[in-house]
């Protein structure tokens, strides 16, 4: 039995992750559990730690105050019950955590703020670590408003990760509305076990996951495991549990054993490669055979022109792109020496060649192995 206290009495940079199921009531918001999350996480900081909320529910409070039986389908109108519901979810995060004297500030992301541009990555850390010093609580949202499809996190489970990466947390808690991972759907199945301990994420534990679907959220269980697959690389332990248990939080950093812990990977990965691998958009993709896909794998190597069958996309030098396998399995993500014309040149050659066919070589690699970033997606 893993001891927990190893992974929370040192937590102090907390990231939690509060989900539609949990914030959402039959008329709005749950507002009994707004005020049950600021008093645990009052508590929290009194003890000295730190913590930043992701939350969602502003669709939820956006429908009771225009008066809407059901989300709209049309996406503007969504956008527009977001901006009028986030007014009503901050309003009452700061009337809650008003009650102990804690400010509030409210940060909402697109995916192109933590994608687009290492400069912007960076300015977003600055702005929370300042807040953090400040004793006041980043209240973090994906901003509906304004969003599109490509600069989507796709949901709120993916964003509480890229925030834990961004702030190199010390703990995800993500909170939702069933104990944990189970075997099956807890909700369907009655024979469903909760899996307590996860050491590795692969192929089957996605595979149980995809079982078990969210009911308001855009995420379910697989969302969740994507997260923590990002986050557990990276040497950041995650638990989910069930927000809507008494004191969960402060249950859950005192040690109890409760929910579902995804072990850290005991080889970290660097803070760069996380940013390559989980937070740039590639802007191509190339196809590399299987015997460059088993030397980035097992051996850790850089990407030479031999071992491309296919480039795809038009990108520039510098930029990320997508490495697949032959079948079409994601490998790996990394920044290019070369642009996609280059490459189409050279792809299949040996890296005595490249000054033939290109008229000078800059480098051996393609993508060298320090800016690459091998991706959980390839294991068997």
């Amino acid at each position: 039995m893993i001891d927990r206290h190893s992974y929370v009495d040192q937590a102090k940079r907390l990231v939690v992750k509060v989900g539609s199921n949990v914030l959402t009531a039959a008329q709005g918001l749950n507002l009994p559990m707004i005020y049950a999350l600021s008093k645990q996480i009052s508590h929290l900081m009194e003890g000295g730690r730190e913590v930043m909320l992701v939350t969602s529910g502003a669709m939820a409070s956006g429908q009771k105050k225009i008066g809407l039986s059901r989300r709209p389908d049309e996406i503007p109108k969504r956008q527009a019950v977001a901006a009028v519901g986030q007014a009503g979810l901050i309003r009452e995060y700061e009337k809650a955590f008003g009650v102990y004297d804690i400010k509030v500030a409210q940060i909402l992301l697109t995916g192109d703020d933590l994608r687009s541009s290492r400069q912007r990555y960076l300015n977003a850390r600055n702005t929370l670590n300042t807040l953090l010093s400040w004793k006041i609580i980043p209240i973090i949202n994906e901003n509906d408003t304004v969003v599109v499809e490509e600069i989507k996190f796709g949901d709120n489970d993916n964003l509480s990760a890229m925030i834990a990466l961004l702030m190199n947390a010390d703990l995800l808690i993500n909170l939702t509305d069933i104990n944990g991972l189970h075997t099956g759907d807890p909700r369907q199945e009655a024979n469903a076990a909760l899996i307590e301990l996860v050491e590795t994420i692969d192929k089957s534990i996605e595979k149980i996951a995809g079982h078990i679907p969210g009911a308001l959220g855009t995420g379910g269980m697989l969302s969740k495991i994507k997260a923590a697959d990002k986050v557990t690389n990276a040497g950041i332990p995650m638990i989910i549990a069930n927000g809507l248990a008494p004191d969960i939080l402060l249950k859950l950093v005192s040690g109890e054993n409760l929910g579902t812990l995804f072990l850290p990977a005991k080889e970290k990965l660097s803070s760069r490669k996380c940013w390559i691998g989980y937070n740039v958009k590639p802007n191509g993709v190339l196809r590399i055979d299987n015997g460059a896909v088993k030397a980035i794998v097992e051996r850790g190597t850089s990407l030479l022109p031999g071992g491309i069958k296919e480039v795809q996309g038009s990108f520039g030098v510098g930029d990320a792109v997508e490495l697949i396998g032959m079948d079409g399995s994601r490998i790996a993500v990394g920044l290019v020496n070369y642009s996609a014309a280059d490459i189409r040149k050279i792809a299949g050659c040996q890296t005595d060649r490249i000054q033939e066919c290109l008229g000078q070589k800059l480098f051996d690699e393609i993508i060298h192995r320090d800016n690459l970033t091998v991706l959980n997606d390839c294991l068997p």
